[in-house]
Parts: C-alpha cells; sequence; structure tokens
C-alpha cells in the first residue's frame, strides 16, 4: 500500500477553472468580484446575515475579540482540548487564558466546566466543535447569557455540522471557520467569520482593514488595526468548494462509517461520538485506546508509520504544553481537568482525507487491529 496521508483535500477541475479565472479577471473594478460572491454564499449556507472572508481562522477569533471590546484584565473560557489557535488570540489581545474540561463524549467543553469557572472578569467563552462534533450549545448558550458572556464558536473543524438543525458556526455571537489544506472544504490557506451582529460585522470590517473608515479620507487610518484579506484566487478556490459542500461532509460521513464497521467488534477502541439532535462532520475519525492496551499515542503513532500509515495525535491539553504550562491559570488547570488529561494520552486521528477508499480504510483498519492485538 502507498504511503497514507493524514488529512487533505478534494479538488477538482471545479476548483481550478475558477481560480484561473479569478488570476485572469479578478483585477482593477473586478478585485472582489469572488470574495463577494463566497462571503455572501457563505452566509446563506450557515443561515446568517453577514459573513467576512480572512487569511485564517485565527484572524477570525482575533477580530472576534477585538470587536467584542476585550483586552487586558479580561478572562476568556477555552476548552483544554483544541489547537492553540483557539486560545492564542486571547494572548494577542492582553486577556487571560482559563481553560476548561470537556465532555468525556464528545471531547467538547464541558457546560459544567465553564459554568463553574466564571468569574467577574470573565468576558467571553470559545467552545470549539472538536474534529466536527458540536457541544451542548443550549446549556453553554443559557450559561454565557445569564452572565452576559460572550460567545465565539470556534467552528474551524466543522463546515457541515448540525446542532438542532442549526449549522456550525451559528450559534454564538461570532462564528469561525478554516479552510486550511486540511480541512473538509479548503482554500489552502484562509478563514471566515460569520455574525448575525451588524455592529460586530461592521467593527470587524473596519479592523481588518487597518482601520480604515469605509468612504473616509483615503490613507488616513482611524485607528493601529490589522491587515487580514484573503486573496481573490483563494476565495475562488473556496467558492468552488462550498459549491460541492454537500459531496464533501457525505464523503467525510462515510469515511467514519467505513472505520466503524471494520472496527466494531474490536474491543477496546472508541470512535467519534454523535451528540443526540446533532450532524458530526467527522473533520478527522478519532479514537480513544483502553488504557489496558498500555500503549500511548506516540507509540502506537509510530508503529502506524512505519507501516506508510501516516497519524496524528488528539491535541494535547493546552495547560500541559510549553506554551502554558508554566502559567498560574495552567497550573489551576492541570490538577481540575481531569477528564481532558484522561483521555489525551490514549487519543489520535487516524487517516481521514478526502482520498481515503473503503480499500485504504480496511488496511489501516487491519494494520491497527493487528498491532495492537498482539501487544
Amino acid at each position: 500500500m502507498e504511503r497514507i496521508p493524514v488529512s487533505g483535500p478534494s479538488i477538482t477541475q471545479k476548483e481550478i477553472d475558477y481560480v484561473a479565472d479569478a488570476a485572469a479577471n479578478a483585477w482593477y473594478s473586478n478585485a472582489n468580484m469572488y470574495n463577494d460572491r463566497f462571503e455572501k454564499a457563505f452566509a446563506e449556507y450557515i443561515g446568517v446575515r453577514y459573513a467576512i472572508s480572512l487569511p485564517s481562522c485565527t484572524s477570525a477569533i482575533h477580530l472576534s475579540l477585538l470587536a467584542l471590546g476585550i483586552g487586558p484584565g479580561d478572562e476568556v473560557i477555552v476548552p483544554e482540548l483544541t489547537w492553540i489557535a483557539s486560545s492564542a488570540p486571547v494572548s494577542y489581545v492582553g486577556a487571560t487564558t482559563v481553560f476548561a474540561d470537556v465532555n468525556e463524549r464528545t471531547w467538547c467543553l464541558s457546560a459544567d466546566s465553564f459554568e463553574e469557572l466564571i468569574t467577574p472578569r470573565t468576558k467571553a467563552v470559545i467552545p470549539v466543535d472538536l474534529y466536527g462534533n458540536i457541544p451542548d450549545m443550549d446549556q453553554i448558550r443559557e450559561i454565557a447569557s445569564k452572565h452576559k458572556i460572550a460567545v465565539i464558536e470556534d467552528a474551524a473543524e466543522a463546515i457541515g455540522s448540525e446542532y438542532k438543525g442549526r449549522k456550525a458556526g451559528s450559534l454564538g455571537d461570532t462564528g469561525v471557520f478554516s479552510f486550511h489544506g486540511s480541512k473538509t472544504m479548503t482554500t489552502g490557506e484562509g478563514g471566515m467569520l460569520v455574525t448575525d451582529n451588524e455592529n460586530i460585522y461592521k467593527r470587524c470590517l473596519f479592523l481588518r482593514d487597518h482601520g480604515r473608515k469605509p468612504g473616509d479620507v483615503m490613507f488616513y487610518n482611524a485607528e493601529v488595526a490589522h491587515k487580514y484579506k484573503m486573496s481573490s484566487m483563494q476565495a475562488a478556490m473556496g467558492l468552488a468548494q462550498l459549491e460541492r459542500i454537500d459531496e464533501l461532509v457525505k464523503r467525510k460521513r462515510e469515511i467514519l462509517n467505513w472505520y466503524k464497521y471494520e472496527l466494531d467488534t474490536f474491543e477496546g477502541i472508541t470512535l467519534n461520538y454523535e451528540f443526540p439532535d446533532t450532524k458530526n462532520t467527522y473533520w478527522m475519525v478519532t479514537l480513544i485506546l483502553d488504557p489496558k492496551f498500555d500503549i500511548k499515542k506516540e507509540q502506537l503513532i509510530k508503529l502506524l508509520a512505519e507501516r506508510n500509515i501516516d497519524s496524528r495525535p488528539f491535541f494535547h491539553p493546552l495547560s500541559s504544553i510549553p506554551a502554558y504550562e508554566n502559567s498560574t491559570e495552567a497550573k489551576k488547570a492541570q490538577r481540575r481537568n481531569t477528564i481532558s488529561y484522561k483521555i489525551s494520552p490514549y487519543g489520535m486521528n487516524l487517516p481521514s482525507g478526502l482520498n481515503m477508499t473503503k480499500k485504504k480504510v480496511q488496511y489501516v483498519s487491519g494494520i491497527l487491529m493487528s498491532i495492537l492485538s498482539n501487544i
């Protein structure tokens, strides 16, 4: 079997044609033609009023925090198990990151842990739709509303996922998405911020363009702000991918079901869970090993790599990584967030790229079961 990558996109002639057209024609008075089309179509797909195309999901979180007026002295609650991009922008604005525990089945933010960590300084929470799953957003939003806390829904990994009939990304004051090359839909690099709040939308437009007021005197900046824009070629690819989104989501769910079929009878493996009333798009097929195997994720990843199978570790608890581990909040979290520290050492992502076939899933599953059976 040729080497199997852990993730990757599906690119067709449609994407190639759109990008080529943008390269040829998206200049002068047509410079924003693909950005405008992409943003409009994306907002309609998510079911919100506004969408802003950006260079990354990280920039979308950063702009969300800035538009909400969050800064030094404020606290923002973030789940332990996520990529640092969910939390780094909290540091960008000078606020304090508070690490919350996760739900043992969804691996997403625990509403109970969120509520326990609220203080008078808490100004926002960033629930993460981890690997395509969605946390208990009804409870999270109820708690947030009670305490006047803003909700920034990190849907970076969850395009197409749904919660009680609503699309992921539409469940907070803002929603943010990633179009990294590993994601279900991609622009190579890129992101999107969505919202129903007109004030947030206008503030983000201002902040992403070096603090220039629309229609103001040219080069007469009102504030020191940021340069966060997506190129027309990226927007063209994003539009083509969005027009195929149902196909892409269907394939992601199909890949998960292939793995479930192959691994269902093998004891000691837990795969992604789909919370009731939700649709999980399974960005990454993820497994948690029973500790009885006495093997950590790093060892298993190495053994799979020796057999031409790329995989990756479940996210490390944020409070355990060098970027945070010596901070006061991290030390508190290390003692407190028992579920995150229980799950992470035994979790890993299996190959989930859109180039996966049933044959490749059978090969990966067979090798995985062989390794675990021989421990």
